[in-house]
């Protein structure tokens, strides 16, 4: 019921979380490559960077957040409970002339960008990225 509710042209809008897929939310990501690197940036309205991981593992980057949000509210005459609650997470496959060691991430008001440099010889492992800012 709300679905279709949602898909009426009054809700047609660009969302910060563009999609649902799985029940998996999916932020809106831009990915740019330029001449010395490739760059990833992820809209995560109302997260912060300690709710967000970005790792690397057999030559894809995974940026993964879950977020858990609740509020009460008591007065006199009325008690109110609201609970919001997401996650999401997504893989971007690493092209071969990327220096994984020097992919960095940061993040600001809500907006996670990765950096990818290019390199000529590029090794692949495993490693959490710090995210700074």
């Amino acid at each position: 019921m709300f679905h279709s509710f949602l898909q009426a042209p009054a809700f047609s809008m660009p969302m910060p979380f563009a999609d649902i897929q799985n029940g998996l939310v999916v932020p809106t990501t831009d990915m740019k490559e330029g001449d010395k690197e490739i760059t990833i940036t992820t809209e995560l309205p109302g997260m912060g960077e300690e709710d967000v991981e970005v790792t690397i593992k057999s030559g894809s980057v995974t940026v993964k957040s879950e977020k858990t949000e609740e509020k009460k509210d008591e007065k006199d005459n009325y008690y109110l409970t609201e609970r919001r609650y997401g996650q999401f997470q997504r893989a971007f496959r690493v092209l071969e002339n990327i220096d994984e060691a020097k992919i960095t991430a940061a993040f600001d008001k809500g907006i996670l960008t990765i950096s990818m440099p290019k390199s000529k010889d590029s090794t692949h492992s495993e490693r959490r990225i710090k995210i700074g800012a």
